[in-house]
């Protein structure tokens, strides 16, 4: 039996034992925040393959195609995009769009949010969540207000760009659910975000 058949068999086997099959990794077409991913098709694996070694009376599992999630964040860590198979997140520190303590606008955001738009009308998304979140200093009712009318000024914002026929899911979560150590500042800036996500288009 030459090297290249025992590889197969053993190639094989492993397919058999798990029954997922994964799909090839994604290719993106650049490295910024709006990078996009075409994700290739399953393998497909023969069930009645000769080299197939299932026990007595097994049959393969559903195919299923793991969800892969890949994550781009720019240098200063101001604006992150999260892919998975099904949906898409992108995550913009609040100093990127607001002043302190602050629930308006500054200027650099209108071009930020545009990306998104975007991004949201190429995906044909019809239903848009917005999340705000604060760090943990301040009172815990001001840091959920902020955060709602954060996230409610996004959302204007994002409306004004795709019009109607979008619904939109709006929130502020204030402290809760932080990504990063409220201990530091670097960890509290992070934390200081609003969220935009919205599912993939079904290919």
């Amino acid at each position: 039996m030459t090297t290249a058949h025992t590889l197969r068999t053993a190639l094989l086997v492993l397919a058999a034992a798990t029954a997922v099959a994964l799909p090839a990794p994604a290719v993106h077409a650049d490295e910024g925040p709006g990078a996009s991913q075409v994700a290739a098709p399953p393998v497909e694996v023969d069930p009645d393959d000769a080299d197939l070694k299932l026990a007595s009376g097994a049959k393969l599992g559903e195919v299923k195609v793991l969800n892969i999630k890949s994550i781009v964040e720019t240098d200063n860590g101001e604006e992150r995009r999260e892919d998975t198979n099904e949906d898409v997140t992108f995550a913009l520190q609040s100093e990127v769009l607001f002043g302190k303590d602050s629930a308006k606008l500054s200027p650099q955001a209108t071009a930020r949010i545009t990306i998104i738009a975007r991004e949201i009308d190429a995906q044909r998304a019809r239903e848009v969540r917005i999340f705000g979140f604060t760090d943990d200093l301040g009172a815990t009712d001001h840091g959920e207000d902020l955060s709602k009318e954060r996230a409610d000024a996004v959302q204007q914002r994002l409306a004004g760009e795709l019009g109607s026929g979008v619904q939109y899911e709006i929130r502020g979560y204030g402290e809760d659910y932080p990504i990063a150590d409220n201990s530091t500042e670097a960890g509290r800036k992070k934390n200081r975000r609003v969220e935009v996500s919205f599912a993939r288009e079904a290919s």
